[in-house]
């Protein structure tokens, strides 16, 4: 049976491929930093989640080698038969004090916290508001909730009005988005969506995995950002961005919303606890975020949004560390990815269906652990690239 299964999956990849969309997956030599080593040698890498640099940090390190001492390896069980340990707990109440919430609740990934999520606490007689650009984690829990399911264009305000005027026959009206949308580096308006929610009674809920640590006064994210901590009812994030690199997520929430989780969020039933090693480290990361810190990845931004609109460079406007140079097709931001790799600097080149047709883009993240000369360097090395681009095609 296999071998017409096989025929059929080796056209697909072969469309894939004939498309240009083939990912394939650069192998690293080194610890996930600023510089890594690649098979073509050392480079600058201007690609990672890695915000504020933390992926490598002695402390963190540290901390992960002393839990493996302290608490083993791994858990072996789910929490609720024998896989919560005291830093567990020490976890969730950190982060709900960082956050703001009554209490939070550790997943193995934020795409486990967003699956098991909806369908725990809505059921048919419910609607979900969705932000169209919304990660695939939130849109794929959305569709194992039974509740009606009806989608804004991204970040328009006037839709979701329309929206939620249309969900009024509804039990629970909950509105879900992205803090940040990372193919653009837009933040959400969450000033402007609680203030909707507030006018027609809804819920929202944010998943903040691109924003937790860095954004806002104290790196609590957008709704700090937007001054509406208060207003947002169900945080969810990840610890694998800027929270230290590795695995695990959360959801943090009003209280009765964590216990409901803990009783039925599927996720969280069946699978292990998140192993003592990122847990401790993740305590350490908490530790580490510094107003300094902080300035410093906002710095880095501005200077290479400066830098690169000086140099002619089409960039999406914002005020993220996430920053798109816009090429246009796809196969061009492919061959200036190349070309960068080849001058010292790793970007990945986004092209259709992950972003629309006609708006492909090298996506470039900065890190606090950039320094000014790197992002210089990145700066050069673009114009070289462009410059060698033009070359070819005349």
């Amino acid at each position: 049976m296999f071998g017409r299964l096989r025929e059929d999956l080796r056209t697909t990849l072969g469309e894939i491929r004939e498309a240009g969309l083939f990912k394939d997956e650069r192998v690293l030599k080194s610890p996930q930093r600023a510089a890594i080593q690649v098979a073509s040698g050392n480079v600058l890498n201007f690609c990672a989640n890695n915000y504020l640099g933390l992926a490598d940090h002695p402390a963190l390190v540290e901390s992960a080698q002393r839990a493996l001492t302290d608490w083993g390896f791994g858990m072996a069980s789910v929490r609720f038969i024998c896989g919560t340990q005291e830093p567990h707990k020490e976890l969730e109440r950190r982060l709900s004090q960082f956050l703001g919430t009554d209490d939070t609740i550790l997943y193995s990934s934020c795409f486990d916290a967003n699956g098991g999520l909806f369908e725990t606490l809505l059921s048919d007689q419910d609607t979900i508001i969705s932000d169209e650009l919304n990660h695939a984690s939130i849109i794929d829990g959305i569709r194992l909730s039974k509740a009606r399911r009806l989608r804004y264009r991204n970040r328009d305000m006037a839709d979701l009005e329309a929206q939620l005027q249309s969900a009024q026959d509804a039990r629970y009206r909950l509105i879900a988005t992205d803090g940040v949308f990372s193919m653009d580096g837009y933040l959400a308006p969450l000033d402007e969506i609680t203030a909707l929610a507030e006018k027609y009674n809804a819920l929202v809920m944010v998943d903040d995995s691109h924003a937790v640590g860095f954004m806002g006064a104290t790196g609590a994210g957008t709704p700090e950002h937007f001054g509406v901590g208060d207003k947002v009812d169900i945080y969810t994030g990840t610890l694998g961005k800027a929270l230290g690199g590795a695995s695990g997520g959360y959801v943090a929430a009003h209280q009765e919303i964590v216990d409901v989780l803990r009783q039925r969020s599927r996720p969280y039933l069946f699978s292990n606890s998140l192993a003592p090693s990122i847990t401790a480290a993740a305590l350490t990361a908490l530790d580490l975020i510094t107003p300094d810190l902080l300035d410093r990845l906002r710095a880095n931004a501005t200077h290479f949004r400066t830098r690169m609109t000086e140099a002619g460079f089409d960039l999406l406007a914002g005020e993220h560390p996430i920053i798109p140079v816009m090429i246009g097709d796809a196969a061009e931001a492919g061959r200036m990815a190349d070309l960068l790799l080849a001058q010292g600097i790793y970007v990945i080149g986004f092209s259709y269906p992950v972003v629309p047709h006609g708006k492909a883009r090298i996506r470039t993240q900065m890190s606090a652990a950039h320094t000014a000369d790197d992002i210089d360097r990145a700066v050069e090395a673009f114009i070289a690239a462009r410059a060698l681009m033009h070359a070819d095609n005349t």
